[in-house]
């Protein structure tokens, strides 16, 4: 150590220390990444800090001059490895820079060959210059920058013509076409910085997780002057949509161990959905006496622990219903309430209520449930359902079913394993267990009388070897169903035999694009977890934008068969899908970016389609999405469609049987038994040590994209980290990374995109014509459910409500509604 008397000597200690510690920390891990084939950069650069802090430590400038080649070379690899995106640079060299800055201070201090001290001026004049380079930094840290910037800073607007304002919002999606479009413009930019909290109303029913997720992702109605709240513990509430004040609230009285939650409820009114164009075949279809008395009587018979009276479901009941709401519960009950009163209504089913797990064979609490919106069309309400897909091959099965909405009668039932089977099982017969499910939202054209249901994938989700023909064809699809009989009519698959929960998690959007006769094509658009988006004619299935079928890795799991071929979506934009590589990998600091980076080596990632095997393999995007059940909202005056996304990675590997414990129940990580094929399987997500993903940002955007084109707009990242963090922990900075995101946006046409499915406590609103953020609004937690918007038929004011109950990895919780609105003119 250097003998110079000073008060600083101090810093000499701790820059030697910290470049030790670096310096062993990369040079140990940089040496094992080496022998795994990966970049040489950290074995040399952690040599170089050590001998820097030997030499510092000694008192000799040289080892300040040898960090600062270092250092320059660590500028140029980083530029070479990463290209000029910030966030990998950051990643990169901030640290380092730190270091640079206490070298270039702790410079004076070093003896020089003659035994001088160096001199002070030029060396605190570089500090400075570095000081103010890690300050500009970190502050661009906290300013969002565009992915991809629009060309066209401006979008017009088309004002809403007088007549032609929403009046209501009656379903998941505002329409059964899944637009989430408000055409209101009452809120529009140059008012949107007034806006702010109207009411809030509690309902009451805050989720609590067990660690099977208990989630708030619920999308109000709003029908006249009553807004209609289901909760994750299936209670339905009516406030009004002045001021939140409760009107009325039922309680299903549901239970389950696991998957609790309400994404929507469906509506009917007597008034307007008979004149429906396919109404009157499925109401003739529905009148057959058999089919309505044995779902009562199998009602009644199959719902233990529940009886179906007045009593337990919410006292009385109502004798008619001109205005009704379908509560799907998570105990697998579908239950018709007086929209008015908030009574069951008598005429449905066994005093309101249909026991869904009718025709199922055994039902385990848990394994069959519903968690997403029933879908009202016409004369009837459709209900797929979530099952327990990975715990044996003989899961509950995955029928599709349509209900008569006055009398809960089975009109027809979808059963994908068993073409035959169109009503109730013949007696001693279940449905065909284990079969592709529908658990997402639905959607419905009532001019072609067509329901479009996105498939889930036969169970379990990684291993198809014992999956039938029917399995295989009906997997991971679109399929268009009659809605008058239920009977197919085109399918289009996504994920051929799929191995990778590629299941279709969104509801498809129907829209009718213009084409250059003047006219317009009807299309459907389907959003994957994939990353990939689907544009098909609705009518016949056929891609309107181009699909390629190419060659895709085979795996080497016993027993199981592999696709030659996936079907890759070319016409349309892939979003956070690409292939990784080395550099693609992140992290806080180079230490956990070099961990994430011997974990990527560690792997096989071929891709997309990466197949799963006995070895430990990267899945990206993972199971989890890509875009998962949020869905699409869309400006139909401008074409645009707005998609948000996240990116997650997921390490996978099969486990043989006899290595499978027991009890192994994991639901979305961990380990899962797959009971009845050789293996069980296993899944993690791709993080490093700290908890960060360990590719590089951002981890969710917000995409516009012109559906004539089929090319993206903008697109920006969403979220910060001010509300989680590394090791959980929260940053409490508002750092624009770009967090994965969960849950629906809603758009305008005043040109405003509202969403708040981030991890950050926020409702953000979006210029529409290029993704700038242009007014947010702190939540009291975060958000998972999507905004809908509406105007009060009593005072003409337009309402954004969002449902808060919590951020999806926050440990945060709540009950609110929230509703906001312009203030009152003076």
């Amino acid at each position: 150590m250097p003998t110079i008397k000073s008060k600083w000597t101090w810093l000499l200690w701790l820059l030697s220390a910290l470049m030790v510690v670096i310096g062993l920390t990369l040079g140990i891990g940089g040496a094992y990444l080496a022998t795994l084939g990966g970049s040489l950069y950290f074995l040399l650069m952690g040599l170089a800090l050590i001998v820097s802090a030997v030499l510092i430590f000694k008192g000799k400038p040289s080892g300040a001059w040898l960090y600062a080649v270092a250092f320059v070379l660590s500028i140029i690899w980083a530029v070479w490895d990463a290209g000029l995106a910030f966030w990998p640079l950051f990643s990169r060299l901030f640290t380092f820079g730190v270091l640079a800055f206490l070298t270039a201070l702790a410079y004076p201090l070093l003896k020089t060959r003659a035994g001088l001290v160096a001199r002070k001026g030029p060396s605190f004049s570089l500090a400075a210059v570095l000081a103010v380079a890690l300050i500009a930094a970190f502050g661009n840290t906290f300013v969002p920058t565009p992915i991809i910037s629009a060309d066209n800073d401006q979008a017009p607007v088309k004002p809403v013509a007088p007549g032609a304002e929403q009046k209501n919002w009656e379903s998941w999606g505002n329409t059964t076409a899944g637009d989430r479009f408000a055409a209101l413009d009452q809120i529009n930019k140059t008012n949107i910085d007034k806006l702010q909290v109207a009411w809030i109303a509690h309902t009451g029913d805050i989720p609590q997780s067990n660690g099977s997720g208990a989630e708030d992702q619920n999308t109000p109605l709003q029908v006249g002057d009553k807004l209609f709240v289901c909760t994750a513990y299936s209670k339905v509430l009516a406030l009004s949509v002045d001021d939140g004040k409760k009107l009325w609230s039922y309680d299903s009285n549901s239970t389950a161990p696991n998957w609790q939650r309400c994404r929507g409820l469906g509506y009917y009114e007597n008034t307007s959905a008979s004149a429906a164009p396919a109404a009157q075949p499925v109401a003739d279809a529905a009148a057959t006496p058999d089919a309505s008395t044995a779902v009562a009587e199998a009602t009644s018979a199959t719902h233990p622990g529940v009886p179906h009276s007045p009593a337990a479901t919410g006292g009385t009941v109502s004798a008619t219903c001109e205005r009704r709401l379908f509560l799907p519960t998570i105990d697998a009950r579908l239950i018709a309430i007086n929209a008015d009163t908030g009574k069951p209504c008598a005429d449905f089913g066994d005093n309101g209520v249909v026991d869904l797990k009718v025709g199922m064979g055994e039902v385990k609490p848990g394994y069959y449930q519903q968690t997403s919106t029933p879908l009202v069309a016409g004369n009837v309400v459709v209900v797929g359902g979530r099952v327990a897909d990975n715990f044996s091959t003989g899961e509950p099965p995955g029928v599709v079913r349509a209900f008569d909405v006055h009398t809960g009668a089975l009109v027809w039932a979808w059963d994908p394993g068993n073409p035959n089977i169109t009503k109730l099982p013949p007696e001693g017969q279940t449905y065909t267990r284990g079969t592709p499910n529908v658990w997402s939202a639905m959607s419905y054209d009532p001019k072609l009388g067509l329901i479009y249901m996105p498939t889930g994938n036969a169970t379990p989700d990684f291993f198809g070897g014992t999956r039938t023909e029917l399995d295989d064809k009906y997997s991971s699809s679109i399929v268009a169903v009659d809605v008058a009989t239920g009977k197919v009519r085109w399918t289009f698959q996504t994920t051929h035999h799929d191995l990778w929960d590629f299941d279709l998690p969104s509801q498809p959007l129907l829209y009718d694009l213009p084409n250059d006769k003047g006219g317009s094509t009807p299309v459907l658009v389907q959003t994957s977890k994939q990353g990939m988006i689907f544009m098909l004619n609705r009518e016949t299935g056929e891609p309107v934008a181009k699909v390629e079928n190419r060659e895709v890795p085979h795996g080497n799991v016993p027993g199981e068969r592999y696709s030659k071929t996936q079907p890759f979506s070319v016409g349309m934009p892939n979003i956070g899908n690409q292939t990784l590589k080395e550099s693609d990998m992140w992290g806080a600091t180079p230490m956990d970016q070099l961990l994430c980076r011997i974990e990527f080596k560690g792997m096989r990632h071929e891709g997309v389609y990466t197949p799963p095997g006995l070895d430990r393999s990267l899945q990206f995007p993972g199971s989890l999405g890509g875009m998962n059940w949020g869905s699409v909202s869309v400006d139909p005056n401008n074409a645009l469609m707005f998609v948000n996304d996240m990116r997650l990675g997921l390490a996978n590997y099969m486990v043989p049987r006899a290595k499978v414990p027991t009890g192994a129940s994991g639901i979305e990580m961990g380990m899962v038994p797959m009971d009845g094929t050789p293996f069980g399987a296993v899944r993690e997500r791709f993080l490093s040590p700290l908890g960060i993903p360990c590719q590089k940002p951002p981890f969710g955007t917000m995409s516009a994209v012109n559906l004539k084109t089929g090319k993206i707009v903008w697109q920006v990242p969403v979220g910060t980290v001010k509300d989680t963090g590394p090791l959980g922990i929260k940053m409490r900075m508002p750092m624009e990374v770009g967090m994965p995101t969960l849950g629906a946006s809603l758009s305008t046409q005043s040109g405003l995109l509202f969403f708040a499915g981030t991890q950050d406590f926020y409702l953000r609103a979006f210029d529409t014509a290029n993704g700038k953020e242009i007014w947010k609004s702190r939540l009291p937690v975060g958000s998972q459910s999507g905004p809908m918007s509406y105007v009060s038929p009593k005072t003409g004011k337009q309402y954004i409500i969002i449902s808060a109950g919590g951020a999806r990895q926050s440990p945060e919780r709540g009950d609110y509604v929230i509703a906001y609105a312009l203030p009152d003119e003076k």
